[in-house]
């Protein structure tokens, strides 16, 4: 009586995820714009392998991440949430905000049910915007408001 085969070991194959949410493989950017849109929602972070792998069907590939394995998308002011660019949606961590010690982009943390302490996510110009609508001026300084939640940006 054999046990089925488990997947193969993870090994890196030259795909890279870089600090724009770029998709490259070899050193080629991804021409198709169907391709990239689905290995972008097709990002997960195995926790037991501590590894980023694009995951489609019965294949994954293990990805080299430059700075963040996922994107922040949109920003809900309302609800204090976010979409990712795995499709998935969670309340954003006020108290998480950091800027990227690369070019000042904002960074945030999630998937914290998956790592302690979570993992990085990088937020596009269009969510940064976003976020950055609902900063009002305060006496204390530069407030943002989420959720019905407040943070002084004076440390950003």
């Amino acid at each position: 009586m054999s046990s089925a085969p488990g997947p193969p070991p993870l090994r890196p194959f030259g795909l890279v995820l870089d600090r724009a949410g770029r998709f490259t493989h070899e050193g080629q950017l991804f021409a198709n714009r169907k391709l990239r849109a689905l290995f972008e929602r097709s990002v997960v972070y195995l926790p037991d392998e501590g590894k980023y792998v694009v995951k489609v069907g019965r294949f994954r590939g293990e990805i080299e991440v430059e700075e963040a394995g996922f994107f922040v998308r949109s920003v809900d002011a309302a609800s204090g949430t976010v979409v990712l660019s795995d499709r998935s949606e969670e309340a954003l961590d006020l108290s998480s905000l950091r800027p990227s010690p690369h070019d000042g982009a904002l960074l945030c943390t999630v998937k914290r049910n998956l790592i302690d302490g979570g993992l990085p996510a990088r937020f596009t110009q269009t969510a940064q915007a976003e976020l950055l609508l609902q900063v009002e001026d305060a006496p204390e300084g530069p407030v943002l408001q989420m959720g019905g939640l407040r943070r002084v940006l004076d440390a950003l």
